[in-house]
């Protein structure tokens, strides 16, 4: 993993661009990037990203709207990803960072079911804790979903290797 100060901005248009370019329903994206950058992977943010927002499309009513925020804090830079979809039952919210884990209510809300072998998240987690940051969901069955990761901010490291 090589972290570097990344700049949020083109990683977030870049992303937006591709989904809307690539989705058959109506998506609004609404972003507000308080902070600017974030000490990470940019391959491995881009993925992480791309599976939340994947996720917010796929698990979505007829159309979605995906609010993508960040800020920092004194020792994080925070990115949040909030949708308007099918939500997360509290149940399912306790597992579905685990590996092949699908969230039950996601499965049944859809005919032919979602593709995918169910690692995305646990993909997502696992990058997370590599960056040594924790992530976390905060849901509402029917009304939204709301990722939200914080990243340790580079001088954090600095102060620790002194």
């Amino acid at each position: 993993m090589n972290k570097t100060e990344v700049e949020l901005t083109p990683i977030i248009e870049k992303l937006t661009e591709k989904f809307k370019a690539k989705v058959q329903k109506p998506v609004n994206f609404i972003i507000s990037l308080q902070a600017k950058t974030a000490y990470a992977d940019n391959d491995y943010l881009c993925e992480v990203l791309s599976n939340l927002i994947d996720n917010a499309i796929k698990y979505s009513k007829e159309s979605v709207e995906i609010n993508i925020t960040t800020e920092e804090s004194e020792r994080y830079t925070i990115l949040k990803v909030r949708d308007n979809g099918l939500g997360i039952s509290e149940a399912d919210q306790k597992i579905i960072f685990q590996k092949y884990e699908r969230a039950a209510a996601a499965k049944r809300s859809r005919r032919n079911g979602v593709s995918g072998f169910g690692l995305g998240l646990n993909f997502v987690d696992q990058v997370i804790k590599a960056h040594e940051g924790r992530i976390f969901v905060n849901s509402t069955e029917g009304e939204f979903t709301e990722f939200t990761i914080y990243l340790p901010l580079e001088t954090l490291n600095n102060r620790h290797n002194r």
